[in-house]
């Protein structure tokens, strides 16, 4: 994969802008592109991460995890060099690890450090911050309600922090239900990638419970997914259809299909490619939706449009609700300067 991502042709923008609630009724078929989507800061610096470690060290250079939740990046990636492993035993001892943009917990990084392995830490910023955030609370003996899904990679990484201290929250229908030994002593915590929404309905039935629960200093909900949730809500009001570009595995990118359906879209699916879309999708469908989650590439959503106008979408308006010109240091191992690169953002 190249470090700049290559734009392919695309359907006109039209210049002047509909009302998104008023359905085309003259038999124009439609795009409503989401803005932003795709790539975030902490995807951006993580693949960067990767390849500028095969550029260093020569491949193969080894990944635990995925290193971002999206398959066509990690196909790419292999291509290069990297091998994807599930755990740093099964790196060669002194070999170099990058550690994935989900976080890892500190039992993660001593097995590395056993085993003489060079690490590179991919993790994202704002998942790091939810890290020193668990073990400041630890310290203070609080105990710790991470609204979270149990066995995503950021939640295992996180609640490694303080484990003792950790109670992990999967749904607002689980905090009708734990206990916890001092209310009092209490905060809440979450998983960066989630609906905005529906964790707030499970902080809300926790704080119903338990009056004393504390707030986080700052929102754990990353602005990357709150901006692309933002953006499909006001997309979905408009679209027969929604099409969300992610993997399966993206927490993120399966929000985004929820938050669509909730929202007024008719239909919602989630594909990796263009040729996953079926023919009957589009049966009666006069607008559609487009989106991507934040480990997605944009030329992926260029070729779905692409695909889309032959089949006579070939109307496309960009629907902005933010901009985002956030960019991430790489890892200190990877610096030739102040910045390591960005890539292209929608």
């Amino acid at each position: 994969m190249s470090q700049t991502a290559v734009a392919l042709p695309i359907p006109r923008v039209p210049s002047r802008r509909e009302r998104l609630q008023d359905r085309p009724v003259d038999g124009t078929k439609r795009i409503l592109l989401a803005a932003p989507r795709g790539y975030c800061a902490g995807v951006d610096r993580a693949v960067i991460t990767v390849e500028k470690a095969l550029q260093r060290y020569g491949a193969p250079v080894y990944v635990r995890k995925q290193i971002v939740h999206n398959i066509h990046v990690v196909r790419e990636l292999e291509q290069q060099g990297a091998i994807f492993v599930e755990e740093v035993d099964e790196v060669p001892e002194g070999a170099h690890v990058v550690f994935s943009a989900h976080g890892v917990s500190p039992m993660v990084v001593d097995s590395a450090a056993q085993r003489g392995l060079q690490a590179i830490d991919a993790t994202c910023p704002l998942v790091t911050k939810v890290h020193r955030e668990a073990k400041r609370f630890a310290r203070d003996d609080f105990h710790i309600l991470l609204v979270g899904h149990e066995g995503h990679e950021e939640v295992e990484g996180t609640a490694g922090e303080a484990p003792d201290n950790v109670t992990i929250v999967n749904n607002p229908e689980e905090a009708d239900t734990i206990e916890v030994e001092d209310p009092s002593k209490l905060v809440w915590l979450s998983q960066t990638t989630l609906s905005v929404d529906e964790t707030m309905e499970t902080v809300n039935r926790l704080r119903a419970r338990f009056p004393e629960l504390q707030d986080p200093p700052s929102d754990d909900i990353c602005y990357a997914t709150q901006n692309r949730q933002v953006a499909i809500k006001k997309v979905a009001e408009g679209a027969d259809l929604v099409i969300v570009v992610g993997s399966a595995n993206s927490s993120n990118s399966v929000r985004l299909v929820e938050v669509a359906l909730q929202y007024g879209a008719k239909a919602a699916y989630r594909i990796d490619y263009p040729d996953e879309v079926r023919q009957e999708w589009l049966e009666g469908v006069r607008t559609i939706g487009i989106t991507s989650g934040a480990s997605v590439p944009d030329v992926l959503v260029q070729e779905l449009m692409r695909e889309l106008a032959h089949a006579g979408y070939g109307e496309v308006e960009e629907v902005r609700t933010a901009e985002e010109d956030l960019i991430f240091s790489l890892p200190k191992e990877l610096r030739d300067g102040p910045r390591g690169g960005r890539r292209s953002q929608a």
